[in-house]
């Protein structure tokens, strides 16, 4: 039976470059393969054809000789159209783009190197107003020794036997063609006949490196830095991973956080909170005076703009909220407490309410 035209079959017209060759193809591919059409020998007969085609159209040099001279070009050089043994490349290397699993000979993926995590505790007021770190890390690295070869100096890596140096092993069942990676060589094409002596073959060695964290002002407990370029190296010449410190701020005295703002406690006595007074109230610069007013009740809050936690990467600063809490003495003297019951009973004779029911509950903690 004569055979069809290589373009003709995949519905190309012949100036097609590689990419519409290769659409072609694997739409045909799709619609014809044989597990889609199971007992088809006609579905069959269109798949080698349309792979036939493919093999020779997706190979430079075979598509020159058939260009000038057809199929009896390719005959009359060697080239038949289509080799059994070229399936697993035209097959791999097509669909490999949808399921990840196309390898091409002597070629092994860059890969990037592992991503590593660093836990770092600091102060609360270093995370705050930021601050630098030095850390040291354990990573792995190319071995000194072999140069990240695996193999002992003056030593080469083999090809492996079993795979050729493909990396994937192929077998054939009948016309379809599995490929499963080589255990010989864990699909790197090579075996280390010699391994190094540092590093036993892996080509890696796990070493100490100081490097200097700057902490940004205002991060927060849990938050993660991110140190480019400072994680596992990669392999086959791939980029290294990255770094990550993961922030963890101790707890502290007297604030408490709450995003950007910040909270803490002022005790003031009853005079104080009577008559008002002048109290020191802490902040993250040091002790300020502030005062209190006249009157002001258990649970009122003084609050302090922009002397907060600076917002991270920004200058705007969050606020300080001082929370008072008026002590109440739970022993008096003898001449306090003739006092507070003069005191309190002028109060009450001027008839306030709210004063007589504050001298009730300030009764009740002395008794």
């Amino acid at each position: 039976m004569q055979k069809r035209d290589y373009y003709e079959v995949l519905g190309v017209p012949r100036g097609a470059d590689e990419a519409q060759c290769k659409r072609a193809y694997r739409k045909l591919a799709m619609k014809h393969h044989p597990d889609r059409n199971p007992g088809s020998s006609e579905a069959e007969e269109k798949f080698k054809e349309a792979s036939e085609a493919y093999g020779v159209l997706s190979d430079p040099e075979k598509r020159q000789l058939y260009d000038q001279y057809g199929h009896e070009g390719l005959a009359g050089a060697g080239m038949g159209g289509f080799n059994a043994n070229d399936f697993p490349d035209i097959f791999g290397d097509l669909f490999g783009e949808f399921f990840g699993t196309g390898t091409r000979r002597g070629r092994s993926r860059a890969q990037s190197g592992e991503d590593l995590l660093y836990e770092l505790e600091i102060d609360f007021e270093d995370a705050a107003f930021g601050c630098s770190k030095e850390i040291q890390i354990p990573r792995n690295e190319s071995c000194e020794r072999c140069d990240g070869s695996g193999a002992e100096p003056g030593t080469r890596p083999a090809t492996c036997n079993r795979c050729g140096g493909r990396g994937q092993v192929h077998t054939q069942q009948g016309f379809f063609m599995m490929s499963r990676t080589c255990s010989s060589c864990r699909g790197t094409g090579q075996v280390i006949q010699h391994p190094c002596s540092t590093c036993r073959g892996r080509g890696l060695q796990q070493v100490q490196r100081k490097r200097k964290v700057d902490i940004p002002a205002g991060v927060d407990d849990g938050m993660r830095l991110r140190l480019s370029g400072e994680g596992g190296v990669g392999s086959h010449g791939g980029p290294r991973g990255d770094l990550y410190v993961l922030i963890q701020v101790r707890e502290h005295e007297v604030f408490k956080r709450e995003d950007a703002d910040i909270h803490c406690n002022v005790q003031i006595n009853v005079a104080q909170a009577t008559l008002g007074a002048k109290v020191s109230i802490p902040t993250l610069e040091g002790e300020e005076i502030h005062t209190i007013k006249p009157g002001t009740q258990s649970g009122a809050r003084l609050v302090l703009r922009g002397k907060g936690i600076q917002r991270v990467r920004s200058s705007r600063r969050g606020d300080l909220y001082a929370h008072v809490h008026v002590r109440i003495p739970k022993k008096l003297s003898r001449e306090q407490r003739e006092l507070f019951e003069r005191l309190g009973d002028a109060l009450v004779a001027g008839n306030d309410p709210d004063e007589e029911s504050f001298f009730d509950k300030l009764r009740d903690g002395f008794r």
